[in-house]
């Protein structure tokens, strides 16, 4: 650390006066919100509750004041527990000790506002010199509670013994930081470009995993006596009864995380463990609907546009759950959403809104299922259908019988291969003369990890484990795609109710290149790998 840090963090002035003058510059105003009276620590807490600074920016503004190095989670490792530290005091200081070695003891702080006073009082408590790191606050506090305190057990005992209570309930879920605790959580998923946040009580702790690039990782754990207080916090924010643990549940929360909107969908369900809690991250300002973005071929993607601008029929998106048919279809509504003309969707549910579209979200509890709403839809007079999925054959019939009476019509299904999505429509009951008719074609997908550039799938880079992947060795993802054109002779496989190995067959010798074909030439390509590639399409 070069000598002029080193001075700052044992004098209390010259460390206010270097970190006043990092923040001022990340944000002029902030000279005059320490005038109002607040401390140091409330002002920088509300920059980031604002969104003026994220936490990250905040970090490392003190990284730059200080010359200390900010500390990931994913490298903290055990901490072990040391003699004759309260909770209290490490809570009211923001600190705790991660470890001991060769002399040293390394003291993970979430503000640098006190280093020299902790300094010394650990250097006179353990005779040791003190090596500081930075972390986030919510990351100290769920430390402080794992290795600890007993305060939260007790908490979450109160509660469930009072019967989940709902005052006791909302009590607990307004703690300041069970507060911080959950927004971290949206943060740091935020930060991780994580889809799906799963919080999952077990025996003898809480767990939150992040499903990053389609797999899950573990993120965070907590003591299990946290569960009761973090259950009810999400609960609360999102809409839901917080005192109703034994039926499954659905709310919504609007969060702003930093600069970005956030749309989560929050699912909960009974467990024989607790409830299992998963959120869904829509976000919708960094949406970017483009077909050739998504990882289509250009001559493909050439073939499919010229599909969906036909005047009518009926194009399927297929895959299992998860394989960005949503996102295809919306980069499809992005392109053929025109002034000229009339879209309207239903959805189940509204994921991510588009201008000028018109669109209804099913809403079973009072009989607005995908096929009713689909019967006054047709009565809107719209130029272009489409239709969140088909999942049984009074949906499909009515999206074909709209799809011949001059709609082009957008729906999906979940079927393996493009050729399996006639075989599901046949064994819905569908008559095959109505599917030759209506079907123009069938795109069917996966999504596939795209290998890291900055280790080249590796994990690993020179100074070590690679911060971009996390030591994956894979990061963002991409499509790999099949595109079955329906032909005449597709259509008389059709009517005589052919296989879909058959009709598969027939549309391979009329030019479609199967999905994992285009998956081996994104391997050949190095966009991604043989073992992600069969993963993905064996999964």
């Amino acid at each position: 650390m070069p000598a002029a840090a080193a001075n700052r963090l044992s004098d209390p002035h010259a460390l206010e006066v270097a970190l006043q003058a990092e923040l001022t510059r990340r944000q002029p105003d902030y000279p005059a919100l320490l005038a109002a009276g607040q401390s140091r620590r409330q002002v920088d807490g509300e920059l980031c509750a604002h969104g003026t600074l994220t936490e990250p920016e905040l970090l490392a503004a003190y990284a730059r004041a200080t010359g200390l190095p900010v500390k990931p989670e994913d490298e903290i490792g055990p901490v072990e527990r040391l003699p004759g530290v309260s909770p209290e005091f490490l809570a009211h200081n923001g600190c705790i000790p991660l470890r001991r070695e060769d002399g040293r003891l390394e003291l993970l702080v979430s503000d640098p506002y006190r280093l020299p006073e902790l300094a010394i009082a650990f250097r006179r408590l353990f005779g040791l010199e003190i090596q500081f790191t930075l972390g986030r606050r919510a990351t100290v506090e769920r430390l402080i509670a794992t290795v600890y305190e007993n305060a939260g057990e007790a908490a979450g005992e109160a509660a469930l013994a009072s019967g989940d209570s709902e005052e006791a309930l909302r009590t607990l879920a307004s703690e300041a930081k069970v507060v911080r605790f959950v927004t971290d959580l949206f943060t740091r998923a935020v930060e991780m470009e994580a889809s799906d946040i799963h919080v999952e009580p077990e025996p003898s702790r809480l767990v939150v995993r992040f499903r990053i690039d389609g797999l899950l990782q573990e993120a965070a754990t907590a003591p299990a006596s946290q569960f009761p207080a973090v259950a009810s916090r999400l609960k609360l924010i999102a809409g839901m009864n917080i005192a109703e643990n034994r039926l499954p549940q659905d709310g919504r929360i609007h969060e702003r995380i930093g600069r970005q909107e956030l749309d989560i969908r929050v699912s909960t369900i009974p467990t024989m463990g607790g409830e299992s809690i998963v959120l869904r991250l829509l976000r919708k300002e960094s949406m970017q609907y483009d077909l050739a973005r998504g990882g289509m071929a250009e001559p493909l993607r050439r073939r499919f546009e010229q599909l969906t601008d036909l005047p009518h029929g009926m194009i399927l998106v297929v895959g299992p759950t998860g394989s960005g048919k949503t996102t295809t279809l919306y980069s499809v509504m992005a392109r053929l959403n025109t002034p000229d003309v009339k879209v309207i969707t239903i959805e189940d549910p509204v994921e991510y809104r588009l201008e000028r579209l018109s669109q209804m979200q099913v809403n079973p509890k009072i009989g607005l299922d995908f096929a009713n709403g689909l019967r006054n839809i047709v009565r809107q007079d719209p130029d272009i259908i489409l239709v969140g999925e088909i999942r049984d054959r009074d949906t499909a019939e009515i999206a074909i019988h709209a799809a011949l009476t001059g709609h082009l019509v957008f729906s999906t299904l979940h079927t393996n291969d493009a050729a399996g999505a006639i075989s599901r429509l046949l064994d819905m009951g569908v008559e095959g003369f109505l599917i030759a008719s209506a079907l123009a074609g069938i795109l069917s997908q996966r999504l596939v990890r795209k290998t890291c550039t900055a280790c080249a799938g590796s994990g690993q880079t020179s100074a070590g484990r690679c911060k971009t992947c996390a030591g994956t060795g894979y990061k963002g993802r991409t499509g790999i795609f099949e595109l079955l054109a329906v032909d005449d002779a597709i259509r008389q496989a059709i009517n005589r109710h052919a296989s879909s190995s058959e009709i598969a067959e027939i549309a391979r010798q009329h030019g479609m290149t199967p999905i994992v074909e285009d998956g081996k030439a994104k391997v050949a390509a190095g966009i991604t790998t043989a073992v992600e590639l069969a993963r993905a399409v064996h999964e």
